[in-house]
C-alpha cells in the first residue's frame, strides 16, 4: 500500500517513512502543502499522513481541497495542536482522523491499520471517466447507454488508465502493471491493444477519451 507524508519538519516525516517502510508501506514525503496537494491529486494513495501547519498552504486547506475536487483518500491529520476545537476544524475539514504530536509510534501505526482498512471495506468498485464506467466488481464497462465488451487484457489495461485518470502513464508502467515483467517492450503488442481499446472506447462518440501523449505515453481524461 502506498502513504503520502506530508510534513515539513524533515527529521519527523524521514522517521515516520522509515517506520512506515519497516511495516511494507511504500512511502512518499512532501516538505508543504502545495507540494502535498500536487502529489495528492497527481498519484493514488491508499492514505495520507498530513501536518497541520505547512508552510505555503496549510493542512486545513488541503484537506478542504482534495475533498471539494472528489479526492476521498483518508487522511490523519498530524499536529501540535492538542485543543478540542482545533481536532474538530480538523476533522470538519475532511480529516478522517487526528493525532496530536509528540505521539507513540505503536499508537500511529495502528491508527495508519484502522484507516487503511475501513479504506480497502469501502473503496469504490466503479470507476468513472465523463460517461464512460467500470464496473470492478462485475467486470463491466459502459459508455453512456452503451455497455461495451472487452478482453480481459483490454479491460485490465482500461481499469489502470482509469485508476491514473488525468495523469500520463508510461509504457514501462503499462507493462509492468498489466503485463508480466518478461514482456518484451520492444513489440508492437501495447500500442495494438490500445488501439483495440480506443476503438471500442472512443468510436461512435465525439468526444475522446483515451489520448496518446507523444514521447511520453498515454492518459484518459474527460
Amino acid at each position: 500500500m502506498k502513504i503520502l507524508v506530508v510534513d515539513d519538519e524533515i527529521k519527523i516525516a524521514e522517521f515516520i517513512k522509515l517506520g512506515l517502510k519497516e511495516e511494507g508501506y511504500v512511502v512518499d514525503i512532501a516538505g508543504d502543502g502545495e507540494e502535498g496537494y500536487f502529489l495528492a491529486k497527481k498519484n493514488i494513495y491508499d492514505l495520507i499522513v498530513l501536518d497541520l501547519n505547512l508552510p505555503k498552504m496549510d493542512g486545513i486547506a488541503v484537506c478542504k481541497t482534495l475533498r471539494s475536487e472528489k479526492i476521498f483518500t483518508p487522511i490523519l491529520m498530524l499536529t501540535v495542536r492538542n485543543k478540542v476545537s482545533d481536532k474538530v476544524k480538523g476533522l470538519d475539514s475532511g480529516a478522517n482522523d487526528y493525532l496530536t504530536k509528540p505521539f507513540s509510534f505503536e499508537e500511529f501505526l495502528a491508527r495508519v491499520r484502522v484507516l487503511l482498512r475501513k479504506n480497502d471495506n469501502f473503496k469504490n468498485t466503479v470507476l468513472i471517466v465523463d460517461n464512460l464506467e467500470l464496473d470492478l466488481l462485475s467486470h463491466k464497462v459502459k459508455r453512456g447507454d452503451v455497455e461495451i465488451n472487452l478482453t480481459t487484457k483490454e479491460f485490465s489495461l482500461l481499469e489502470y488508465l482509469m485508476q491514473n485518470a488525468g495523469s500520463v502513464v508510461t509504457r514501462v508502467m503499462i507493462i509492468e502493471k498489466v503485463w508480466e515483467y518478461d514482456f518484451d517492450s520492444f513489440t508492437n503488442a501495447l500500442d495494438v491493444y490500445i488501439n483495440h481499446l480506443r476503438k471500442k472506447i472512443d468510436q461512435g462518440f465525439e468526444k475522446k477519451l483515451i489520448h496518446t501523449v507523444r514521447g511520453r505515453g498515454y492518459t484518459i481524461k474527460g
